[in-house]
């Protein structure tokens, strides 16, 4: 297994509105942030709250077709093979949203360099941010792609944050997370992968985030079809986990590494995954090509 290094790049968390590109070099995404420190993970057989619940073996013949089994076998696995990814990305919670808005549609090393831009220019926060014009903030975006829209986007986000919690990010994150979620979701530009990321990594709230590689992962191993909604997967992972946001988080981080080393589009290792054990005959490598297996995932269309 290939020895992964310590993060010296900044998040990526693969939207499902942005097709993820090829890198090189590192191989882990997300820094140890001095403005987070990342919570020790254990598989689920070591959790008291989970540990009566949970299949004993992991082994391919104990092994549940289920959802809510598969999902925890799953997470035991990844975490057994990877240990714990210390997944905490930028460096405050408003720098984690605006990345958030600004990775649709485009590759990570793009959003750092708008970041670098509004870092410079001294705008990541919500009111410096609220006050600059259209025109600059969206010549500040412009290497994220999309400049204009993404520029709009932001102010709606800013706008919203004025008027629901008087500018306050500590004030909206103390909302519960589902009435939250649902406010988000009615800001422009605003979809529920990006909404879930601000929940999640930013305020550290209990909503697990689907992206293409959860859903290339799932259709490959028989938990979802292409046909099925970003909610229709999201709920099966938050019926079957605890809702814990160190651990959404956690699981999240492993299933990128998964989905980016083994879990590929094209010419994936499906014998050398982690998950090898759970993946269904017909689905390992070398299917036959009608199968449709190695088709990329549906995109998400949640992003407006």
């Amino acid at each position: 297994m290939d020895k992964f290094c310590p993060g010296r790049e900044i998040a990526n968390t693969c939207p499902m509105e942005q097709v993820p590109p090829r890198r090189s070099g590192c191989n882990l995404d997300l820094p140890i942030c001095g403005g987070y420190l990342p919570v020790e993970m254990v598989p689920f057989a070591s959790r008291t709250d989970f540990k009566a619940r949970r299949p004993k073996s992991v082994s391919s013949s104990a092994r549940s077709s289920e959802p809510p089994h598969a999902f925890r076998q799953f997470y035991d696995a990844l975490f057994s093979a990877l240990g714990p990814q210390h997944w905490w990305p930028g460096r405050t919670p408003f720098e984690i949203i605006i990345g958030a808005i600004l990775t649709q549609n485009t590759s990570w090393a793009n959003v750092e360099r708008a970041i670098a831009n509004l870092r410079k220019a001294k705008l990541l926060t919500p009111a410096a941010m609220e006050k600059v014009s259209g025109p600059r903030l969206a010549k500040l975006v412009r290497p994220s792609g999309y400049f204009r829209q993404k520029a709009r986007k932001l102010k709606a986000f800013m706008r919203f944050l004025r008027r629901e919690y008087g500018g306050s990010l500590s004030r909206m994150f103390r909302t519960p997370t589902a009435e939250l979620r649902e406010k988000l979701l009615a800001v422009h530009g605003i979809g529920p992968e990006t909404a879930d990321s601000i929940l999640l990594y930013a305020g550290q709230h209990p909503a697990f985030v689907v992206d293409a590689y959860t859903r290339r992962i799932l259709e490959r191993h028989g938990h979802a079809a292409p046909r099925d909604s970003y909610e229709q997967i999201r709920a099966r992972f938050e019926s079957a986990l605890p809702r814990d946001a160190h651990l959404y988080n956690e699981y999240h981080a492993l299933i990128v590494q998964t989905g980016k080393h083994w879990c590929r589009t094209k010419n994936p290792l499906c014998d050398e995954c982690p998950l090898a054990p759970f993946l269904p005959d017909r689905f390992r490598t070398g299917a036959a090509p009608e199968t449709g297996f190695f088709a990329e995932p549906v995109a998400s269309r949640g992003v407006r």
